[in-house]
């Protein structure tokens, strides 16, 4: 069923990218990828350790003396040539990412050409990197600014999109000038290093980009990066309990933080919505990589006079135009979840919220005949907010509705969690969509749509989903300082 590599070199095993070599784990170590529709092993991977990861440390310290002064110009043309070179092995990355992540084909070209795109951007940007001339308040003296590479930086990527969460810090990175050390995810590794190897092909310099594998030593790795002095920037794609930990290791270097954590986002429907279309961006919000997404609808709120007809427009959607399998299937809109602990997560919500009172309308249940992590796409009514799913991110393919009366009311439950990633609500008054999205307390608002995320837009949350902001212009400040120079006895008459 899985199709052959056109370029089969682009699968790497048993090896990591560092310093522009591959290379094994000092110890020998390797760890299994399996895949998560079928339980088959797919290859195996170097069990780095914290030795391993000093070593990638080290040769991007050795790189970013150089490569910190090339030009925006000459860096564009690097990220340039990494993008063209991702477009050009499309197909072999979306079986990479289906074969080990387990998303359905359509979805993997979705995430392929997303995030081929960030590198495209932001080799725009790398040359329109730009400081300010200050008017100074001290006769003669001059000020400005010039914005320079933080240094160093750890990025650390989950596996819901194996490609997209590197090249969207990667990027900016070398945009700006700065070398990495990229932690892939233990779960989805071989995408992370396929890019690798185009960004071999494409002539990054040795030690700018450095791709590193661990499972069992993914603790250590991570206390490697986020303790080392020669690190300046880490950057962090994942939960927040995981994020709160790498915060505190990295208080003892003071580090530069990018945090994008946990979400938990309120999907609002307002009785003067377009119903057909709110149910549209409701589906693609909720649903999308079986709902293994952090800025996925999590609680669906529904005002009370069209609370049954969007049910029951939604259900009829999720019952009729969804099936289930693994990935590589013609046909099939929905794969795997990850592994056996996301079914358990998801297992527990759904009974949770039966025994609560709510009502399973479609769905509910494992698809044990497709395999261990298979579960049916679920849509539950009659949600309220004692359930688990009110107050916890489910990540998985099961849609709660919640019932709703007044904007007051629901904006006060939307807030009503510790994190803040994305919000979206569907609305034909305008008045009411302003008050509605400066009043949620999230990073994100989509106003009449499900689907928000942009190479070009700012992504990132409030609260506990974390701080910073990845993608469009403002992701590149998160990789800089702002140096400031002051010239003074400048205010000098001309000589004659």
């Amino acid at each position: 069923m899985v199709p052959k590599l056109k370029d089969p070199s682009l699968f790497k095993k048993d090896v990591c990218y560092v310093n522009g070599e591959w290379v094994k784990a000092h110890s020998g170590k390797t760890f299994e990828v399996n895949d998560p529709a079928t339980g088959k092993l797919i290859g195996t991977c170097p069990e780095f350790d914290a030795q391993d990861t000093k070593k990638a440390i080290d040769a991007a310290e050795t790189a970013f003396e150089t490569f910190r002064h090339k030009t925006g110009r000459e860096r564009s043309k690097l990220l340039r040539k990494w993008y063209d070179l991702m477009v050009e092995n499309h197909d072999d990355l979306t079986t990479l990412i289906t074969l080990e992540n387990g998303k359905p084909l359509a979805d993997a070209k979705g995430e392929v050409t997303y995030a081929a795109n960030f590198f495209e951007w932001f080799s725009e940007e790398a040359p329109r990197i730009y400081g300010d001339t200050i008017p100074s308040s001290v006769p003669g003296n001059r000020v400005w600014t010039i914005k320079e590479p933080v240094g160093v930086c750890g990025l650390i990527t989950p596996w819901n999109f194996p490609a997209a969460m590197i090249t969207r810090k990667v990027g900016p990175a070398l945009a700006v000038g700065c070398t990495v050390v990229c932690k892939a995810p233990g779960e989805t590794p071989f995408t992370a290093l396929a890019i690798a190897e185009l960004a071999h092909r494409a002539g990054i310099p040795p030690g700018v980009v450095n791709v590193i594998t661990a499972l069992e030593n993914t603790p250590e790795v991570g206390s490697t990066l986020t303790t080392d002095p020669v690190v300046r920037k880490i950057s962090f794609t994942g939960s927040t309990a995981v994020g709160k930990l790498l915060m505190k290791q990295c208080s003892g270097t003071l580090k530069k933080l990018s945090l994008e954590l946990g979400g938990n986002a309120p999907f609002i429907v307002f009785d003067d919505a377009d119903v057909d279309a709110a149910v549209t961006g409701a589906i693609a919000s909720k649903f999308r990589s079986s709902g293994q997404t952090c800025v996925c609808a999590n609680r669906i709120y529904v005002q009370r006079g069209i609370y049954d007809e969007f049910s029951q427009k939604f259900a009829e959607q999720v019952k009729n135009n969804f099936r289930v399998g693994n990935g590589f299937e013609e046909g099939v809109t929905h794969g795997p979840l990850i592994h056996h602990r996301a079914i358990e997560k998801v297992e527990q919500h759904v009974r949770d919220a039966e025994k609560k009172g709510a009502k399973v309308v479609v769905g509910g249940h494992r698809l044990e005949s497709l395999g261990p992590n298979f579960y049916e796409p679920t849509v539950i009514t009659g949600m309220t907010p004692d359930m688990a799913m009110a107050s916890e991110e489910t990540f998985g393919p099961v849609a709660g509705l919640f019932p709703f009366d007044t904007e007051d009311e629901v904006v006060k439950l939307a807030n009503a969690t510790q994190v803040g990633l994305a919000g979206y609500f569907f609305s034909r008054d305008i008045h009411r969509c302003v008050r509605v999205a400066e009043h949620l307390e999230v990073g994100m608002v989509g106003i009449n749509t499900g689907l928000i995320s942009d190479p070009a837009s700012p992504f990132g949350g409030v609260k506990e989903s974390g701080f910073g902001r990845e993608g469009s212009l403002y992701g590149i400040g998160e990789y800089q300082v702002t140096k400031m120079v002051t010239v003074g006895g400048m205010g000098k008459p001309l000589q004659k």
